[in-house]
């Protein structure tokens, strides 16, 4: 409840600031004033360009937890290819107030790595996409995808994108040694599947942007469906700093026995750009 009641003040601080007559810090810095696709033109040729993402809470006293999370989001724009690579960590100890033993609460980490070939049309590719997952807490050693498909730009206005991404591909999993397996199940199981992405982006102010990106993975292997969303407030704060704030959203349909199929967080961040 706290960090729901944190994540709704924090938006309403920024709502607020944009609803100032006048923005003293209007004409700081050019963050928000370049679509994607300008600022990805703007960096064409260049060798890595992007954004990290870090956040942290310690708490020590009557509760006691450690966590920490960091993310990056990385472009390669050449003459044919645009390649994007990201991560995306999580980590946390608690200590049980009962027992008073500290240990891990959360461990998670994703790798994920797109090429788009560029083809004639204008906002249109080829792309190839592979991602690898590793959650302590899911049941499961790796979760791992690749796929091959078309992407474009579908949605193009004076403040807002939306791209396209869809095709099939593979998908191979291993659950951990501890998971007991019912007669039917394998350790590691790999299926058929069609994924779609969507990116939103909508620029609020000349600092300030909306992200929603979310992709949907269907097995036509009998492995069942996985959604991840995020949806995103950026403000940029000073220079190539920002500050996030989000709510991510995880669904898995045939979770291992004992999880959840719903695993959700709100987070706030702070955001550096460098190109």
């Amino acid at each position: 409840m706290k960090y729901a009641t944190f994540f709704l003040a924090c938006a309403g601080l920024l709502l607020s600031t944009q609803a100032l007559a006048v923005d003293p810090f209007e004409d700081f810095h050019e963050y928000g004033e370049l679509s994607e696709e300008e600022i990805h033109a703007l960096h064409e040729g260049e060798f890595l360009y992007g954004d990290v993402e870090f956040g942290a809470l310690l708490n020590r006293g009557n509760t006691s937890n450690t966590a920490f999370k960091l993310k990056s989001n990385l472009y390669q724009d050449f003459k044919y290819w645009r390649n994007q690579f990201k991560f995306d960590g999580a980590y946390r100890r608690e200590v049980d107030p009962d027992t008073n033993i500290e240990d891990e609460t959360a461990s998670r980490y994703f790798i994920s790595a797109q090429g788009n070939y560029k083809i004639g049309q204008k906002n249109t590719s080829l792309f190839l996409y592979g991602d690898y997952e590793l959650d302590k807490f899911n049941g499961r050693e790796y979760t791992t995808t690749f796929v091959i498909g078309y992407g474009k730009r579908v949605f193009e206005g004076r403040k807002n994108t939306v791209d396209l991404d869809i095709g099939p591909g593979l998908s191979m999993y291993r659950r951990d040694d501890e998971t007991e397996l019912e007669p039917e199940q394998e350790r590691v199981e790999r299926g058929h599947l069609l994924r779609a992405a969507l990116q939103w982006e909508r620029t609020v102010s000349k600092r300030t942007r909306f992200n929603q990106d979310i992709s949907y993975e269907r097995s036509v292997s009998g492995l069942g469906a996985r959604i991840f969303s995020e949806t995103a407030l950026i403000s940029q704060v000073m220079g190539g700093v920002s500050m996030k704030v989000a709510y991510t959203y995880r669904y898995h349909s045939q979770p291992e026995e004992g999880k959840e199929k719903v695993d959700s967080e709100i987070g706030v961040t702070l955001v550096y750009s460098f190109n």
